[in-house]
């Protein structure tokens, strides 16, 4: 294993930026690439390396790719000026999108036959933990998949749970997170604004639930951004119609009922047909604040 990896992150998002500080921090020679040029610009001034994709490729021993989804995964790999045909053999690809585990089953055999392996690596833990190096990855994939994505994987994370020895774990594991998160953020969105009916104000919502057996990690997370007024994205609303998308296709194919997680997803495509695609997550209040004729902390009178 070597000490000192050349590593790609592509896609510095609130998370793929984290990620590639955190690669950075640990000594690695680090390239970040992104549509956003002033990304790219930001992670340069902060030590990034410099050089194009096309001439980097050959020579990187891991490429972490954190877009937003399946098609863009694939394009990113295997699309016009794809970076697996690039790739050396032995080296690895992180793959840590949200994604069916039927696309990570197919994305690593595709780059087996470039003789490059291909990690399942969804991550959880939000763009604080991606900085600090202290995400939770949910990994599968073979035993050289692991060892040679081993200097990334203790440079970002804090947890890597190791799941299997093929891709489709991961993604899978991921979905059941997925579910579950999306669900707390719409039932913490629902509860709070239940709360304002009652005479409940956010902040004492807050103060008391999140001390209480009703609490979750994402109520305790998600709902001080309401009580601030501040809906600044470190995980926006537009992420919640794909993830739980994807729960829904694969509970389908499994014949499945998941009636919570539908409910879910129409209040974030709801929030998301207001026009806050873009905000924070938590901004999914405002779907049940508009319904109800309430005003959220920070909302003019």
């Amino acid at each position: 294993m070597s000490e000192n990896q050349s590593t790609a992150v592509i896609g510095l998002g609130s998370m793929g930026y984290g990620i590639a500080q955190s690669i950075l921090r640990a000594g690695h020679e680090t390239y970040g690439f992104d549509i956003s040029e002033e990304q790219q610009a930001r992670f340069l001034a902060e030590g990034g390396s410099t050089g194009t994709l096309t001439e980097v490729a050959p020579q990187l021993d891991a490429v972490v790719v954190v877009v937003l989804n399946a098609a863009q995964t694939e394009a990113v790999l295997f699309g016009n000026d794809g970076v697996v045909p690039m790739m050396k053999p032995g080296s690895v690809v992180l793959a840590c999108a949200t994604v069916p585990p039927e696309f990570a089953k197919d994305m690593e055999a595709r780059c087996a036959k470039r003789g490059v392996h291909y990690l399942d690596a969804p991550i959880s833990g939000g763009s604080a933990k991606a900085a600090q190096g202290k995400l939770s990855v949910m990994a599968s994939g073979k035993p050289e998949a692991f060892s040679a994505a081993r200097p990334v994987l203790d440079a970002t994370s804090e947890t890597v749970f190791e799941l299997g020895d093929g891709a489709g774990a991961g993604s899978a594991m991921k979905a059941v997170n997925q579910l579950l998160a999306g669900v707390h953020i719409a039932t913490m969105a629902e509860a709070l604004t239940f709360g304002m009916t009652q005479g409940v104000s956010p902040e004492k919502f807050v103060e008391v639930i999140s001390k209480c057996a009703g609490s979750s990690w994402m109520l305790e997370n998600r709902a001080p951004h309401i009580v601030s007024g501040d809906y600044t994205p470190h995980s926006s609303v537009n992420i919640w119609p794909k993830d739980l998308g994807i729960v829904l296709d694969i509970a389908k194919s499994s014949s499945f009922s998941a009636p919570i997680t539908a409910a879910a997803l129409q209040q974030f495509v709801a929030a998301a047909g207001m026009g806050l695609g873009a905000e924070d997550d938590a901004a999914v209040a405002k779907v049940y604040a508009r319904n109800a004729q309430l005003k959220l902390p920070g909302e003019n009178d």
